[in-house]
């Protein structure tokens, strides 16, 4: 199991940006952020395949979130830009060491963060 601490989510304006964070205690082939809103099923948001950077966006967020890696820090990221008020969710880190990292199904990844939520407002 790889231990995932996730950050920097709050309150924001529509139209603003944050940046998560997700230590973990080591980077697997896959990383992913996931979303997750009340009344609503767990989404894919982004992945990246740790060792090329290759990424994978939903079709919601491409264009205004960017997933990246810092190797040195074990430590992902989610750029969060031109936020509106249905990004509001619960915001989950995952990682997997599986192949297919391009799929964004949440059952396909083992271990989970504890989430930090993000709410924008209009």
């Amino acid at each position: 199991q790889v231990q995932l601490v996730e950050s920097g989510g709050g309150s924001v304006q529509a139209g603003g940006s944050l940046r998560l964070s997700c230590a973990a205690s080591r980077l697997t082939y896959c990383m992913g952020w996931f979303r997750q809103a009340p009344g609503k099923e767990r989404e894919g948001v982004a992945t990246i395949v740790t060792a090329i950077g290759r990424t994978t966006y939903a079709d919601s967020v491409k264009g205004r979130f960017t997933i990246s890696q810092d190797n040195a820090k074990n430590t992902v990221y989610l750029q969060m830009n031109s936020l509106n008020p249905e990004d509001s969710a619960m915001y989950y880190c995952a990682a997997r060491s599986t192949l297919a990292c391009g799929s964004l199904a949440a059952g396909l990844f083992a271990s989970w963060g504890q989430g930090t939520q993000v709410t924008v407002s209009s």
